[in-house]
Parts: C-alpha cells; sequence; structure tokens
C-alpha cells in the first residue's frame, strides 16, 4: 500500500504530513515523497519518507501507482503554487485511481467553503453566506 505524499515550494506542508503519518502509522508504511520542486522532495524526504522523485514525470508517475495521495488542495488546481503544479500534474492527480486526502490549504484565488458531510442545501447555503460577506467587504 503506497501513501503518496504531494507537495511543493518549500515542502512543509508535505513534511508535516509525513511526520503526523509515520507517528501514527509507523515506520511500515511504504511513504512516497513526490516534490513539484526538488527543495519540496528533499524536505519530504527529511521528514522519513521511503522513496522520493522530483518534477512533474515523477508526480504523474508516482499517483498512478498510490492507494491514496495526500498534500495540499492545490495539487489538483492546474498551475497551483506559483505555476509549480501543472496541468498534467494536476490532471495526474484527479484521475488517480487513489483515494485523494486533501487538506483545505491554498495560496491560491479559491476558497473551500464547506468541508463538512451534510447535504447539499446546506453546502450551498454556505456558498451564499460566503459570497454575502465578500459583497460586504468590497
Amino acid at each position: 500500500m503506497i501513501v503518496a505524499v504531494v507537495d511543493g515550494q518549500g515542502g512543509g506542508i508535505g513534511s508535516a504530513v509525513i511526520q503526523a503519518v509515520r507517528q501514527r502509522l509507523g515506520p511500515d508504511i511504504e511513504i512516497w515523497a513526490l516534490g513539484t520542486n526538488a527543495i519540496a522532495t528533499a524536505q519530504m524526504m527529511r521528514a522519513g519518507a521511503n522513496w522520493g522523485a522530483t518534477g512533474e514525470q515523477a508526480v504523474i508517475s508516482g499517483v498512478a501507482s498510490a492507494w491514496v495521495i495526500l498534500g495540499p488542495i492545490g495539487i489538483v488546481l492546474a498551475n497551483a503554487f506559483m505555476g509549480e503544479v501543472t496541468p498534467a500534474m494536476a490532471a495526474a492527480v484527479a484521475c488517480s485511481k487513489g483515494r485523494k486526502l486533501l487538506l483545505p490549504l491554498t495560496q491560491e484565488d479559491v476558497e473551500v467553503v464547506s468541508v463538512h458531510k451534510q447535504p447539499l442545501p446546506h453546502h450551498v447555503q454556505s456558498l451564499v453566506n460566503k459570497l454575502k460577506e465578500m459583497q460586504a467587504d468590497v
């Protein structure tokens, strides 16, 4: 069972995720650090990943084999992380058969309105409430 952690920029989120997974699930779980750049990969390797690779092809190939993919929500957004997440990377993550567990953290102009499991009307109401707040700020 392969757990792929995808991160970019400085690798801080991915490192925190890997450390927490190691503490909770122990040394037997196989963790792959898939970085959008070498710094992110190196940081995640220091955090305890078993294997690491960097760049577009590494992310595309790695997520194809993963049982679960962990990372910030930006890994499914083309051009996230100041352009480090290429459209091909985002598509590969989104299309992977592995389960995606994504953190609602992003520097992009994207905000997750509601992350609780609830009926659609409740999510829609949260969205409308957020839109109303944004309108008031203009």
